[in-house]
Formats: structure tokens, C-alpha cells, sequence
């Protein structure tokens, strides 16, 4: 692969991940962040160059972005990060990629469908855990249902998060639970709906969460009722109908969001390279529709970081090595068998 690219925010947690299997495939991406100092220890490890700017340096951004072929963005939280870079890659002609899994991103990223058209190139938010195993579960899902008119989906990872994961769900807390209902964005109070749900391995709690597929699964799928949910314990689910309320007023604060976004970067690590290889991601997901018909499909993959890694490195290939131009979800983009690419996926169609 001759052409050019970036990973932007390279020295983060993820963004190291990708790096190096980028490297491992013998690709080579420019490093780009704000730091040259925390860029170059990773840079020297894997023999790449360093690229230095600012996303709030406009001019900047704009003239270095259009030099490149593909942008890799790794820099949450995303609701801060994706406009500056997202309108460089427009001005530039330069395809877009990132991890996101933040809704208003996601509707953000298709609000420029029409112009990445005109633009010829590809826009494709959610590149990694979020939401590539989840998108393509609903579209395989979907499937098996004739007219499909209502998607539920859970996911269940044992990994911890990254510190830009813990400072994304932050930004988030304040929003509340989304859902989507006849098509529109709604807010659900989360504590209301735990529930119990099969995945492939054992039952567990879950609640709802605002996850990228209210966005994703919507355009991959057409169904416009979409509930997305994630595994907690039981101690936590009985807790959290009662403060959920309270957090989400907390978070409505400045001052609160920025004590938080301080203590995670001093806290929070994400998993070592010993949970990466070990642990599992769970996925499962239920379609009905007005007749009564219901179809449900399970997915198991790596851990979700490590899922990351290699799914965003093959998406990249994927945009450079074909015409893709729009925005598009994963599934949409590469199919739903995308998911597959990445070793120690299976679906499944029933369970014991």
C-alpha cells in the first residue's frame, strides 16, 4: 500500500494498539498528535514518522490533512474531535475513518453523506469494538425477519476501559440513555429497563446504554425501534435505578465533568497485554416484527481493544484498496461478514 495516511491521537491507548498492528502488517502510518514528545517513543519503537498539530490550529490541520489519503482518527472524546477533523478531511479530499461510538458523532458523520459523495471520498465513524461487531450482528440479524420493525442489542465485554473510553462516558453521562423510537432519537431513563439476557456463553444483567447503534444499526438496517444494551453486576443495576438520576445531574456540570476527566487521566490505565489476549466480547441481538415474528443471533469475538486494533487496521486497507465513497457504517461499507476478518469471531445462530 503506497498511499498516505494518519493515525491521529497515535500515542493514546488505542491509538498505540493500531500502530503496532499496523506496523505488524508492514503498513506505515504517519504518528500524528499535539505532542512530538509523547509521539516519539512510540514513533522510534516502530521506525515511523511524526507529524505535530493541533486540531485547533485550522489552518494547519487543513493544509497537513490534504496531503494525506485517509485519516485514522483516534482522538476522543469524539463530540470535541471529530468536526475540525472531519471538515479538514472534507476540504482535503481525504477519507475518514475513527472509533468512535458516540451517537452524536455518528449523526454528525451522516449529516455529510451528500458531500463526501460529491467529494469521492469515504466517511466511516465506528471503525473498531464500537461499532463493528454490533453493526454487523444487526445486520445478520435483521435478516432472518421479514420487515423487521423493532432491534434490541447487548454486548458484554471483561476488559476494563482506556482512559479515553472512561473520559468519553463522562461527556456522555449528562445526555442520559438514547434510544430510537419510529425512527427519532429518544431518552430513556436507564435504571427503568434492566433486564436479564442470554448471551452465548451465560446470562447476564444488562441495562440500556447509549451506544452507537441507535445511529448505525438504523441506517444498516432500516428498523427504526432500537434499544442497545450492556452488561453490568446485579449490585450495580440494584444501586443504579436510584442514582441514575442524580449522576446524570451531576455530569450536567462543568466542574464535575472536568474533576472526572482529571481523576481518569491519573487513574485509569485500560487492560495490559495479558487481558487483551485472554478475555472475550459477547454479543447478542433480537429482531421482531408486526406480525410477531422474533429472530435472535449471538456473536463471539476477542477483547474489545484488541478487537479495535484489527478491525480499524483492516478498514483502512479495505477504504484504500477500494472505491467506497459516502458515509457508510462498517456493515454498510465492508458487508456484515467484515466481522469475520477479525480471527476468534464466530456468529451463531442458536445456543445450548
Amino acid at each position: 500500500m503506497s498511499k498516505k495516511w494518519i493515525i491521529y491521537g497515535a500515542n493514546g491507548y488505542t491509538g498505540t494498539l493500531m500502530a503496532r498492528e499496523a506496523q505488524s502488517r508492514g503498513l506505515t502510518p504517519f504518528l500524528a498528535g499535539r505532542s512530538k514528545q509523547k509521539l516519539l517513543p512510540l514513533a522510534q519503537s516502530l521506525n515511523l514518522e511524526i507529524i505535530e498539530f493541533d486540531l485547533e490550529d485550522r489552518s494547519r490541520l487543513n493544509k497537513i490533512i490534504a496531503d494525506f489519503d485517509l485519516v485514522l482518527h483516534s482522538a476522543g472524546p469524539f463530540i470535541h474531535t471529530f468536526e475540525p477533523m472531519l471538515q479538514a478531511c472534507l476540504g482535503g479530499g481525504t477519507h475518514y475513518l475513527d472509533i468512535t461510538g458516540e451517537i452524536p458523532v455518528f449523526e454528525g458523520c451522516f449529516a455529510h453523506d451528500k458531500e463526501a459523495q460529491e467529494k469521492n471520498i469515504a466517511i466511516i465513524p465506528g471503525v473498531g469494538f464500537d461499532v463493528v461487531p454490533t453493526d454487523c450482528l444487526a445486520v445478520y440479524t435483521a435478516k432472518k425477519v421479514k420487515n423487521p420493525t423493532d432491534l434490541e442489542i447487548a454486548f458484554s465485554t471483561s476488559s476494563s476501559a482506556s482512559r479515553g473510553t472512561a473520559k468519553t462516558m463522562v461527556e456522555h453521562l449528562r445526555f442520559g440513555v438514547q434510544i430510537r423510537r419510529d425512527g427519532k432519537i429518544e431518552k430513556l431513563s436507564s435504571g427503568k429497563q434492566a433486564r436479564r439476557i442470554r448471551f452465548s456463553d451465560k446470562e447476564r444483567h444488562v441495562l440500556p446504554i447509549s451506544w452507537g447503534d441507535v445511529a448505525t444499526a438504523y441506517r444498516s438496517t432500516g428498523i427504526k425501534n432500537i434499544t442497545t444494551y450492556t452488561s453490568f453486576p446485579s449490585r450495580f443495576i440494584n444501586h443504579y435505578r436510584w442514582v441514575e438520576p442524580i449522576t446524570r445531574g451531576m455530569f450536567s456540570l462543568a466542574s464535575t465533568r472536568r474533576l472526572a476527566q482529571k481523576w481518569a487521566d491519573k487513574n485509569v490505565t485500560g487492560p495490559d497485554a495479558k487481558t487483551r489476549e485472554r478475555a472475550q466480547s459477547h454479543v447478542w441481538c433480537a429482531v421482531s416484527n408486526a406480525a410477531g415474528e422474533t429472530a435472535e443471533a449471538w456473536l463471539e469475538t476477542v477483547e474489545a481493544y484488541k478487537f479495535t486494533a484489527i478491525a480499524a487496521i483492516n478498514s483502512v486497507e479495505s477504504v484504500l484498496n477500494n472505491e467506497i465513497r459516502g458515509t457508510l457504517t462498517p456493515a454498510q461499507a465492508f458487508g456484515e461478514n467484515c466481522v469475520l476478518r477479525v480471527d476468534g469471531s464466530r456468529f451463531l445462530d442458536a445456543i445450548g
